[in-house]
């Protein structure tokens, strides 16, 4: 019964410390995206730079990670995928300043994946003028360690895939309204 006992407050205790999966950015500031980070189209004239991006305590079973930036409110009927990088390493915990537009900035074996734009690279936020447009950004620990991706990969399919192989997950959401 002892060891019943001991192994229960173990768990207990594990459960309790245990540090939640966090995703963040020293680049972003809580209201929002400055003028680096907007896109350079569209009507917008930002610099299209993405930002910088770390996690923490992600699940120790974790293989690899995807990362996508998401704008649910695009008038489109379906949202738009600005940015998705795929096969991240699991011994990954950053991206670092201007990797969306830098493939040798990404970490080792990381590949990004065409977005709504059409393009790879990153593809700052530019809502219809009088539109406030929430960004989400979502890190996925996923218990695989690639997912098969070339150049006619969807961001759609990469979400389908790691919706199916989440561990966990980290999110960041920012608003931008022009």
């Amino acid at each position: 019964m002892k060891k019943i006992v001991l192994f229960i407050m173990s768990m207990i205790s594990f459960y309790i410390t245990a540090q939640p999966f966090t995703l963040s950015s020293t680049d972003l500031s809580e209201h929002g995206f400055s003028k680096q980070y907007i896109l350079n189209s569209f009507g917008c004239d930002g610099e299209n730079i993405s930002p910088n991006l770390q996690w923490h305590h992600s699940p120790k079973e974790t293989k690899s990670f995807v990362l996508t930036m998401y704008d649910p409110d695009a008038p489109t009927g379906s949202g738009w995928w600005h940015w998705v990088i795929a096969n991240i390493p699991a011994i990954a915990n950053h991206i670092t300043h201007n990797a969306g537009d830098d493939i040798l900035k990404l970490p080792n074996g990381a590949v990004a994946v065409r977005n709504d734009f059409g393009h790879v690279n990153y593809g700052g936020p530019c809502p219809p003028a009088g539109t406030n447009h929430r960004y989400i950004f979502t890190l996925y620990a996923l218990d695989i360690e690639t997912i098969d991706v070339n150049n006619t990969t969807s961001a759609a399919l990469i979400g389908y895939i790691s919706y199916h192989h989440m561990l966990d997950k980290a999110t960041l959401v920012y608003h931008y309204q022009r």
